[in-house]
């Protein structure tokens, strides 16, 4: 099924041979950058939520004298019983990074080939190569077709109509649909397809977006028993540790107060489009927690200029897309000062 997105795209950074690979460039700098500093700064380039469910941790601290359970069966369950999915049927890992490393390394092998809706998450193709695949622009040739829905950078979100047919076509040409829902919580949960079991269908998932907690590295992914069993034997040992493991269990406990969150990513992403439309060559429409700016020319130099006003945000370079720039959508009050920023750093 064809890529419907229309934008141009350049091969960026960090997508190379085997022989010759560069990490994955990521935003949310902001730690380096604070110390660098010696400052506050306002992060634009990380996608949080900015308005997460409240979480009451109380930590034993006894906890971290022993390992944890590397079944994870408790959390595992918690997770089946949230979503309507059986504990064999999920994967956990430390982020969804991970989950995909362990996912292609479980499925990929020299003679294989991925195909990636782009542009989107460098981390598909990067641990694609990893594990020693081509990358191709031929699905029919892939054993894997990697899609985010909701898509990182673009914010496009495909229906969960959409998808099912697509789930269908890629169980008839043989290839496994890897579905990456990262943002899904933050978008339009009905269009998620983590209820699906489908033989041929993975989806991932992760806590950071939603419940704003990036620095635990939780992620979590749905798939067919027997892929499961392969990427848990492929899985490091106590990968979540046990703080992690309490925070992902207090967090879905929550679950249902990501509704608040969607509402008011909602009413913010609309003012924020106002606010700098006149600024843009185009934005790109978004349902989620963060916009994809094109301004027409080298973004480079624009996002020096934002970091020495305090402000990240995050160069599309590595996106293959050089005159875009992505920002989040953050308390209104942080917008303001945003959209005020773009009068000095956007001539």
């Amino acid at each position: 099924m064809k890529d419907r997105t229309s934008i141009e795209y350049e091969k960026g950074e960090g997508k190379l041979s085997r022989n010759g690979m560069k990490k994955v460039i990521h935003g949310g700098k902001v730690k380096r950058v604070m110390e660098e500093r010696h400052s506050g700064i306002l992060d634009f380039s990380a996608n949080l939520n900015p308005l997460p469910p409240k979480l009451e941790m109380k930590f034993d601290a006894e906890r971290l004298g022993y390992y944890p359970d590397d079944s994870y069966f408790t959390l595992k369950s918690e997770i089946a019983r949230l979503f309507n999915r059986k504990p064999g049927e999920i994967t956990v890992g430390n982020g969804s990074v991970e989950i995909i490393r362990v996912f292609c390394a479980s499925v990929l092998s020299h003679a294989d080939r991925a195909y990636i809706h782009q542009p989107t998450f460098g981390e598909y193709e990067f641990s694609a190569t990893l594990a020693g695949a081509g990358i191709t622009g031929d699905e029919s040739k892939a054993a894997v077709s990697f899609l985010c829905n909701p898509n990182n950078p673009t914010g496009e979100l495909r229906s969960r109509e959409f998808l099912e047919r697509y789930a269908d076509e890629c169980r008839r040409d043989g290839r496994i649909l890897f579905l990456d829902e990262a943002f899904i919580e933050l978008s339009d949960p009905a269009q998620s397809m983590v209820e699906n079991t489908d033989s041929h269908l993975f989806v991932v998932r992760s806590l950071t977006k939603s419940f704003s907690v990036p620095g635990i590295r939780f992620g979590y992914g749905f798939g067919d028993p027997d892929l499961i069993e392969r990427m848990e034997a492929m899985r490091p040992p106590w990968t979540v540790n046990s703080f992690a493991e309490e925070v992902a269990l207090e967090a879905f406990r929550h679950y249902s107060d990501l509704e608040a969150s969607r509402a008011y990513i909602r009413k913010e992403r609309e003012w924020l489009c106002d606010a700098l439309a006149g600024y843009c060559k185009a934005i790109f429409p978004s349902s989620v927690n963060f916009l994809l700016l094109d301004l027409g020319r080298d973004v480079t130099g624009i996002c020096a200029r934002f970091e020495a006003e305090g402000i990240l945000v995050r160069d599309c370079h590595s996106f293959g897309l050089p005159t875009c720039i992505r920002v989040a959508v953050r308390t209104h009050d942080e917008n303001k000062n945003l959209a005020e920023a773009f009068s000095t750093c956007v001539h």
